[in-house]
Parts: C-alpha cells; sequence; structure tokens
C-alpha cells in the first residue's frame, strides 16, 4: 500500500520548486489533490503530468496573502473529495534582499503577509475541516534562514519564518488533543528559482556540511514524512533538511 492511500491533501506553491515535487510524490502515494498557486498555466500543466500518471488533482488558482484562496482550496478537497487530511502550506517568498533600514513598509509587510500570515490564513480554513476527520497534518514550509542564521538583506524573510515555529507551536497546543498535527520543515538551500544564478548556489552549497544544496525532490520526501503515519507521533517540531547547515554553524 502507498503511503497516501485514501488521504486528501492540499498543496500551496504547487507551480514550482518544492511544492512541485511534493505534488507529484504524493500523487505516487496515492493522495487525491488539490494544488494552488498564483499561476493557472504551470497549474494545470503540472495537474496534466499528474493525471497522466493516474494521479487525482483540482487545480485552484489564487494568492495565498488572500483569505478566500484558502478557503477555496479546502471547499474543493471537501466538495471533490468529501476531506481535508493534509495541508502542506508552502507557498513563499524572498522579497526584496536589501539591508532592513532600506526596506520600505510595504516591503516587509508583503514578505510577512506571503511567508507568515498566509500560513495562518491557510491553517484558519484547513483546522475545522481537519476536526471533521479527527485528524489531519498541517505542514509549513520554514527555512533554516531566520532558524540557524541570519542572512544580509533577508531580516523580513528570516523573521517571517522564525515566525512560522511560533504558529507551529500555538497549533500543536490548540489542537494536538484533537488529533491534528502541525510540523515545520526546514529546508537548506535548494536547487529552485529562490536559489538565484550558478555563481549564488556555489555560495549557498559551501554553507552546509554536504557542500551542496538540495533538489527539490529531496525536500519533498522530508514532506512525505511529516504527511503519512509514519510521522504520527511528530507534532509541533522542526524537521531539518538542510544538508547539515544548522549543525555545522558555531
Amino acid at each position: 500500500m502507498t503511503l497516501l492511500s485514501n488521504k486528501v491533501a492540499i498543496i500551496t506553491g504547487a507551480s514550482s520548486g518544492i511544492g512541485r515535487a511534493t505534488a507529484k510524490l504524493f500523487a505516487e502515494e496515492g493522495a487525491r489533490l488539490v494544488i494552488c498557486a498564483r499561476r493557472a498555466g504551470p497549474l494545470d500543466q503540472l495537474a496534466a503530468e499528474i493525471r497522466d500518471e493516474g494521479g487525482d488533482v483540482v487545480v485552484v488558482a489564487g494568492d495565498v496573502a488572500h483569505e478566500q484562496t484558502h478557503e477555496a482550496c479546502v471547499i474543493a478537497a471537501e466538495s471533490t473529495y468529501g476531506s481535508v487530511d493534509i495541508a502542506f502550506n508552502n507557498a513563499g517568498t524572498v522579497g526584496m534582499v536589501r539591508p532592513l533600514a532600506e526596506l520600505a513598509s510595504s516591503e516587509w509587510e508583503n514578505v510577512l503577509q506571503t511567508n507568515l500570515t498566509a500560513a495562518f490564513l491557510g491553517a484558519k480554513a484547513q483546522v475545522p475541516a481537519m476536526l471533521k476527520r479527527g485528524a489531519g497534518s498541517l505542514i509549513f514550509t520554514g527555512s533554516f534562514v531566520g532558524n540557524s542564521v541570519g542572512l544580509p538583506g533577508m531580516a523580513a524573510y528570516g523573521a517571517a519564518k522564525a515566525g512560522l515555529m511560533g504558529l507551529v507551536k500555538g497549533l500543536t497546543a490548540d489542537y494536538g488533543a484533537q488529533g491534528i498535527r502541525a510540523n515545520a520543515l526546514l529546508p537548506g538551500g535548494t536547487a529552485t528559482a529562490m536559489a538565484g544564478n550558478a555563481e549564488q548556489r556555489e555560495w549557498a552549497a559551501g554553507l552546509h556540511a554536504m557542500k551542496r544544496i538540495a533538489q527539490p525532490e529531496e525536500i519533498a520526501r522530508a514532506a512525505l514524512f511529516l504527511a503519512s503515519d509514519m510521522s504520527s507521533f511528530v507534532t509541533g517540531s522542526a524537521l531539518w533538511a538542510d544538508g547539515g547547515n544548522a549543525a555545522v554553524k558555531m
């Protein structure tokens, strides 16, 4: 039996990178999916690939900074598949990379809205659906930035990603006894569009004990662990999938 048979999963930020790789893997493991991102075209392409491989998927195009996007994802999951079992709140943005005092207030707010407030909005919509099932797994994509290190020009991003750990712990305190698990997945540098050019990726590789950055599929496998019953007693935690990045910081 596959690990996510008869499970329904919402994945945000699914049009590329870690979200795309995770959608493909979850579908292979038997999950029925609701995939969400702002760009409908890449989502439709991903959905076509999943269906060609025998998977079941619904597309919701929308901005995770808006509450109605998360509500639409839950409605799509319940109306199509009858439930929500897993939510991978993965969408995020680095924002403008510049020293803190040079950030406009609107730039700060945009990064926190997309990375942190959107996670709250996702959970706010997803938890009631999971309570109906008496169980669920909430997963939030954090980062080594803000949790093990600060990087120049990334104070807003680091603050937002650090804030996710407070959200995870609060959700655990509120809903752990009702069968809902909440965890943060903390990737290291990953070969996505956010990783920058070849020179930037080489620099990032040097931060890791393994002296390389991850492929999105490697992070997806860590998300699969948190989504599946393999992690049935794991909640309120941070899963480092960072190639030893945090371990080698002084």
